[in-house]
């Protein structure tokens, strides 16, 4: 009877597992098929209607109509690319900053470090006179920029001992610093410069090229590689950094390394497509939602649900009041914006 009981109790674990298992696997299916879903919406928005078939036919340049050819590979098709090459980056970002900071409402945005790319940005196209020319100079200022502020949050959290809240607070106060640095920059801009930069912070998914997505997806790929190899690291993070050592996981290492990993993705996507807020926040918790804290699954979960939520943003700015095109900066914060102050609530509501 007792032997029974044991192995009743030894099968329960089991089937709880694989059915969080089975779950996971099927809502990343799901979020594959929606992603696909939203492509072929997207590639069909704009004015210059076209029926589906030839749309994917022009995509290779097999249709008979040169100007569906042109439309397609040199329009609709790079800005879906771009907005899930950016998506895919912000998600997984934000995902991996509150894995290493164990923080929930850590991203590149809450934490200052998409302002202080931005500022970066801003310095190379004013100041420096970048904004018209091709190479690396707006990126690696951007990622100066947002170092910057990644060093500073590590700071604060290594000799300060902020807790998580305070962190959160501290990259509120940078980001609010930065952006009047960026607005200072702006005061003194020409009025080229001046167009270029508020058109650039608005955030803008149409201004990349098949060179700017190969440099862009070459960088949000390494990311991925890496955080694959690291899951399990993060997985061992959530039972704190002493567990984590007592594993063999060298955690300040594994922090620094991250960071800045998390910043070289972050201000490459900035220095392209602009400031796009809320992404990293938004993915990661959507997917938390489902699959749990098991990053096996929240990684690729937070890759394709960030790439979903931006193609589906920009599609939004595309068709609401066509043929006006709304910057995508602006709903991806109307998005992000109410679910920052939820879960700021609930968890000062935990405290």
């Amino acid at each position: 009877m007792n032997s029974a009981k044991l192995q009743s109790a030894n099968k329960q674990p089991k089937t709880v597992y694989q059915q969080n298992q089975i779950k996971s696997i099927c809502f990343l299916v799901l979020m594959a098929v929606i992603l696909v879903l939203t492509s072929l919406l997207a590639l069909r928005a704009g004015s210059y209607t076209t029926p589906l078939n030839e749309l994917i036919k022009g995509i290779f340049g097999l249709s008979g109509d040169d100007k569906i050819n042109l439309v397609v590979r040199n329009n609709r098709l790079p800005r879906i690319c771009t907005a899930i090459i950016a998506g895919a980056g912000l998600g997984l970002a934000g995902c991996i900053l509150q894995a290493i900071l164990r923080n929930p409402l850590a991203s590149a945005s809450t934490l200052g470090v998409s302002q202080g790319a931005s500022f970066g940005a801003a310095v190379a196209i004013v100041v420096f006179g970048m904004g018209n020319t091709m190479g690396l100079g707006v990126p690696v200022c951007a990622f100066v920029g947002s170092i910057l502020v990644a060093l500073t949050i590590l700071g604060l959290s290594r000799f300060r001992n902020i807790s998580p809240e305070g962190i959160v607070l501290s990259g509120v106060a940078i980001s609010a610093m930065f952006t009047g640095a960026t607005t200072l920059i702006q005061y003194f801009a020409d009025e080229v410069q001046l167009a270029t930069l508020v058109y650039w912070t608005f955030g803008n998914l149409g201004s990349t090229g098949w060179d700017d997505l190969g440099g862009m997806g070459i960088v949000v790929a390494a990311l991925i590689v890496y955080c694959c190899f690291h899951r399990w690291d993060y997985n061992a993070l959530l039972s704190g950094s002493e567990t984590a050592v007592s594993l063999g996981i060298n955690v300040r290492r594994l922090i620094l390394v991250n960071m800045v990993l998390c910043c070289l993705t972050t201000s490459v996507i900035v220095a392209n497509v602009g400031l796009i807020s809320f992404i990293g926040l938004v993915a990661p918790h959507i997917v938390r939602m489902v699959v749990g804290n098991n990053h096996i699954y929240v990684i690729p979960g937070s890759i394709l649900t960030g790439a979903t939520i931006l193609l589906l943003s920009d599609l939004f700015a595309r068709v609401v009041i066509s043929p006006v095109i709304l910057p995508i900066g602006a709903i991806t914060s109307f998005l992000g914006g109410p679910l920052f102050l939820y879960l700021l609530f609930k968890e000062g509501k935990r405290e």
